[in-house]
């Protein structure tokens, strides 16, 4: 497997960054505590593992392909980072605010943060278009898909955790205005660089 330093760099980019998952684990963090927000990451990463199984097929007829289709692949990448970066630099920003409390069983948080997952445009273009850049044809690939992707989820519940023990440190802070848009314009900064990088990667 190669750069795989550079994919651990981006996948903790992308899962930190503000979108419908971290909105509800910092929602349910604020509402529940850590132990109402464990079933909704746990979803989320299960999410990932099915994203991930589903696009295993597509990935690998792509990485069998010409240059020219791994040249296009690569730039379909770094144009979807940076759209992500324009997106996150011009929305508003982030409300955290809590919303009425519902039922915090662990299933019911499992449920809902699969199906967000399973409907997140940001994971299944990751997996479709990040993904085949880190895979060295050469090498065998389910070991290497595997690898990839265990490391993707296993990121989502160490990085949701860590959003949620934050939210119940910084209640205040989450669910003011500049709390809410500094973790936009971060986020939007991570992914123009490693759009560029993506961009400029060699085969």
């Amino acid at each position: 497997m190669k750069l795989y330093l550079l994919f651990l760099l981006m996948a903790t980019t992308t899962v930190l960054s503000p979108g419908p998952g971290v909105v509800m684990t910092l929602s349910n963090a604020l509402r529940f505590g850590l132990r109402g927000t464990l079933g909704g990451i746990f979803g989320i990463a299960g999410g990932a593992l099915l994203v991930a199984a589903i696009s295993a097929t597509s990935l690998g007829i792509l990485l069998a392909t010409s240059a020219l289709a791994f040249t296009a692949l690569k730039l379909l990448g770094a144009a979807y980072l940076f759209y992500l970066a324009i997106r996150l630099w011009r929305a508003p920003p982030f409300s955290f605010a809590a919303q009425p409390t519902r039922d915090a069983s662990f299933g019911r948080r499992f449920v809902e943060g699969l199906s967000l997952q399973l409907t997140n445009p940001k994971a299944i273009f990751f997996f479709l278009s990040v993904f085949p850049q880190f895979i060295d044809p050469a090498q065998p690939y389910p070991l290497q898909f595997a690898t990839l992707v265990l490391t993707y989820s296993t990121l989502v519940i160490v990085i949701h955790c860590g959003y949620a023990l934050f939210a119940r440190r910084a209640k205040g802070w989450l669910q003011s205005e500049r709390g809410g848009r500094l973790l936009g314009k971060i986020s939007a900064g991570s992914f123009v660089y490693f759009g560029a990088s993506l961009a400029t990667a060699q085969r």
